[in-house]
């Protein structure tokens, strides 16, 4: 784990132009690219308490040398939905739920586990051919 107490240190809303969170830059689709954190921000609550360690600082990163995200290919986002459609699918009914299953601890769905009725608008019925999803790209 990095040290980060050598790092600028800043109030909340009192960062410098150009540094910002990693969600942020997700917000302006950008990604850090390989630089790492430049500063750190404390957060809100600590603004009441300044002598209090902060225990929930942010990282900062310059927006000058982060790079454009990644967009996956085709073939990424079609492992990707076969990977989440194998945690969403039961294996007894075949419905694709819109949340990933418990099948570790009761191997199926909860209606076909103890019997209670499904939800229709937390599954999809099970489709003719293999790749009845649509995707983002």
């Amino acid at each position: 784990m990095a040290d980060f107490s050598t790092f600028p240190t800043y109030e909340w809303g009192e960062a410098p132009e150009g540094l910002v969170t990693r969600r942020q830059l997700r917000e302006m689709d950008l990604s850090p690219g390989g630089h790492g954190p430049v500063a750190q921000l404390r957060c809100r609550r600590c603004l009441y308490y300044p002598l209090r360690d902060c225990t929930r600082k942010a990282l900062l990163y310059r927006t000058d040398v982060a790079r454009p995200k990644r967009v996956p290919t085709l073939a990424q986002e079609l492992a990707l939905d076969r990977a989440m459609a194998a945690r969403q699918t039961c294996p007894l009914c075949h419905r694709r739920y819109t949340y990933c299953l418990p099948l570790a601890r009761l191997g199926s769905c909860v209606p076909c586990h103890d019997g209670t009725p499904a939800d229709p608008t937390t599954y999809t019925t099970p489709a003719d051919g293999p790749h009845d999803q649509a995707l983002a790209a």
